[in-house]
């Protein structure tokens, strides 16, 4: 009988990032892969599956605002509180619903016109409270409610229609599919196309490719194509972390400890991309089982690895880092640790 079968995809070949340790001794390991690349996309340092695609998530929201803000930042009178926004994996909180919901206003759109679905707050979590039984929430409150009103107003802008924004071909995600290309490096047709958890397109795409994105956003002189756009972007995203994030979350934990030197933006699933200005080199990584934790404890230890860091900002840091390991008699018995090693290239 002839097999019906799924051929095998082949999978990542990542390295171990993170272990937990119990008496000294290693326990869980999660592996991942970390690039390390500067704006003209050469590999700086790297670990694990850099060549495989990979889904980005939430990590592309800056190029998927691109094309709205190159083409109508201005005449859509958008501040820098706005961008952060357009970007952002918000908490849902007061100030990222109240901003999403005015932007929507100005061209006549509201709540309803969001096709990003509904989900609890992530500042529940976040801030260690306790949803209410049986709360019912907004889409102005998924994370994802500032993405989906940039692509509304990117659809106004174009003259096109706002319903059906999410369908590959219509002409706000065909701009969107284009500024990834222009971006990360890689051709569209070779872009790897998937449906997001709010379900917008996303893509996959090789984490030097992801990280070659980001550190353009770092350049201060004009993109041939979107002019001014990155750069203004990045910073808008940088100064305004609480709009991109929300309290107690990883995004703004990192970028306060940059003290206005880097961006960052996570993705769902163990994905972060973070590039600094003042060195013009962006890491993009992933934790192979999408755990959130382990990333962030190898990626704190990435940005000391590199030279990131200094007393101040591992300071700022170590809120990241989860405490230590206790049973149920409150008895310290291990701990989450980096084995990350970063191999740099002969050039660097």
């Amino acid at each position: 009988m002839k097999s019906t079968a799924m051929p095998s995809p082949t999978l990542p070949q990542h390295t171990p990032i993170a272990a937990t340790f119990r008496g000294g001794h290693p326990e869980n390991i999660h592996y991942g892969s970390f690039a390390v690349v500067n704006t003209q996309g050469e590999l700086l340092a790297s670990a694990g599956d850099i060549t495989s695609p990979m889904f980005t998530r939430s990590s592309l929201k800056p190029f998927q605002a691109m094309p709205l803000i190159a083409k109508a930042a201005d005449a859509l009178s958008l501040s820098d509180e706005d961008l952060a926004l357009l970007c952002a994996s918000h908490s849902g909180e007061a100030m990222h619903t109240e901003r999403a919901a005015a932007l929507l206003a100005q061209i006549g759109a509201s709540e309803r016109d969001l096709a990003c679905g509904c989900h609890t707050p992530y500042f529940y979590a976040a801030t260690g409270q306790t949803p209410p039984p049986g709360g019912s929430y907004t889409r102005l409150q998924h994370n994802c409610s500032g993405k989906h009103t940039g692509m509304l107003l990117l659809a106004h802008a174009l003259g096109q229609p706002l319903g059906g924004y999410l369908g590959v071909d219509h002409p706000v995600q065909a701009e969107i599919a284009q500024s990834v290309s222009h971006f990360c490096g890689v051709p569209v047709e070779q872009l790897v196309r998937g449906i997001d958890g709010c379900s917008a397109p996303n893509y996959a795409m090789p984490l030097t490719a992801l990280a070659l994105g980001f550190a353009k956003l770092t350049l201060t002189e004009p993109d041939p194509v979107y002019g001014s756009a990155p750069n203004r972007v990045a910073r808008a995203m940088s100064r305004h972390p609480e709009l991109v994030s929300g309290r107690g979350r990883n995004d703004l934990a990192l970028m306060t400890a940059g003290r206005g030197d880097w961006v960052s933006k996570v993705g769902a699933d163990g994905v972060q991309a973070i590039a600094s200005f003042s060195r013009g080199v962006a890491i993009a990584a992933k934790c192979s089982d999408g755990s959130l934790a382990p990333l962030m404890v190898a990626m704190v230890d990435a940005l000391d690895q590199l030279g990131w860091t200094d007393a101040e900002s591992r300071a700022a840091l170590a809120t990241l880092l989860p405490p230590p390991m206790k049973n149920a008699a409150g008895i310290e018995v291990g701990e989450m640790r980096s084995v990350l090693r970063l191999s740099t290239t002969a050039a660097n």
